[in-house]
């Protein structure tokens, strides 16, 4: 009994102890367990703006690989329209040529005398009228020798006419002596005499004649050069250059160590404007004389003036390997001025002509280039290529293609810096 009961508090000593460790497990248990009671209610939102974050993250992405990604190029379409026939103008350009406009005649007026201009009447963009005084120069030296010449003329004529009344008095005594040798009352050597000094005054009278008419001559020469001091304008026309100034020196010739003028200033007939341009020697056959063509200035793009052909020159320049054409201006404007750049377009006497082909026409914004050679883009799908043509007239609205387009085909009209050879198009109405 003794035993059994030391046996029973032996095991409710060993369960108090195995109770007391449990219980110290459950409270290290407790401590390390996550109290979601005290978890503050918004973790839940912080996961919503992670998720926010993320996805706005891949939209900035996808975007930016939208944007870097190679886009297609915006363009419109033209087709190329085929020229119709009938006429000239309709079969287009067979060659074009550049030079410029020039005038068959002007002048740098000069003074045909030296001396000091003290007056000058024109100014640049004056019109003229032919023999229109321009200018003046000092004529004081020339007048004084003016009227030494007239006073020379007046003492010739005096002493002129002094022998004329010696010569007419001689032969009265010459007659008188002859009439009293016929009576005997004067001898033979008298009358001879007479007959001598008669001859003597009348060849007199004939050097004194002569020498009226030389003094004569030089008043005429002094007054011509009284004449020479009026510059005149030679034709009518318009004055493009003032290449001098009242008080200069200015004379025919270079003189004075370059401080003389040569020229006063020069007068520009514009009736007589025509265009002159150099053709390669390659297609001089495609010009004829009295060929229609067109020009256009430089200076003024949209507007074409109808001419002619006046010649080809009949000869070559071997250093370029042209030949100069002159082209007759049908249409007279005061827009046009010597030494402008112009385009001249050969027109074909009809579609028909041998070597002449109809082409087909573009807008001007279609064709990259301005040139005889420029290029377009042909459309094929939503690619383009690039192609080369050849140029004939153009104005505001279209252009000529001579070759490498044909009727129907499509061309791509956009910016030409990022068209190229096979770039990716998107066609817009």
């Amino acid at each position: 009994m003794t035993g059994f009961c030391a046996l029973m508090t032996v095991l409710g000593m060993t369960t108090a102890r195995f109770e007391h460790r449990m219980d110290d497990k459950s409270a290290l248990l407790n401590q390390l367990r996550i109290d979601r009671s005290s978890e503050p209610a918004t973790s839940h939102k912080g996961w919503i703006w992670a998720g926010a974050a993320v996805a706005l993250a891949a939209a900035v992405g996808l975007a930016a690989w939208w944007w870097a990604r190679p886009a297609a190029v915006p363009v419109h379409v033209v087709t190329a329209q085929a020229i119709a026939g009938g006429g000239a103008a309709a079969a287009g350009s067979i060659l074009d040529a550049s030079g410029y406009v020039v005038a068959r005649r002007q002048a740098t007026v000069a003074s045909k005398i030296t001396g000091k201009m003290v007056e000058l009447d024109i100014e640049e963009g004056d019109h003229v009228k032919a023999g229109q005084i321009i200018a003046k120069l000092d004529d004081t030296n020339i007048r004084a020798a003016l009227n030494q010449a007239s006073a020379q003329l007046e003492y010739a004529k005096a002493g002129l006419a002094e022998t004329q009344v010696n010569l007419t008095n001689a032969e009265r005594d010459y007659n008188r002596q002859k009439t009293l040798m016929q009576d005997h009352f004067v001898s033979q050597a008298a009358v001879d005499n007479a007959q001598t000094t008669v001859d003597a005054l009348r060849a007199q009278l004939a050097t004194q004649r002569s020498n009226v008419d030389v003094v004569a001559r030089a008043l005429s020469v002094v007054d011509r050069n009284m004449d020479d001091t009026i510059v005149r304008a030679p034709f009518t026309g318009i004055v493009t250059v003032k290449a001098a100034q009242p008080g200069e020196m200015v004379s025919p010739i270079s003189a004075g160590g370059g401080f003389t003028r040569t020229g006063i200033g020069t007068i520009v007939d514009m009736d007589s404007l025509e265009v002159q341009v150099d053709v390669n020697e390659n297609f001089i056959n495609r010009v004829h004389p009295d060929q229609q063509a067109t020009a256009k200035l430089n200076a003024y793009p949209d507007w074409q003036i109808p001419a002619h052909v006046i010649a080809v020159i009949p000869t070559a320049d071997r250093s370029k390997g042209t030949v100069t054409v002159r082209i007759g201006l049908d249409q007279k404007d005061a827009r046009i001025l010597p030494e402008m750049g112009v385009r001249v377009a050969f027109l074909a006497d009809s579609p028909q002509d041998k070597g002449s082909k109809p082409g087909v026409t573009l807008p001007p914004n279609a064709v990259q280039g301005s040139d005889t050679v420029g290029a377009v883009f042909i459309v094929h799908g939503d690619t383009v290529e690039r192609r080369a043509v050849r140029l004939g007239a153009g104005s505001s609205d279209s252009v000529t293609i001579l070759s490498g387009l044909a009727a129907g085909e499509r061309v791509a009209v956009g910016d030409f810096t990022q068209l190229k050879d096979g770039v990716k198009i998107r066609v817009e109405p």
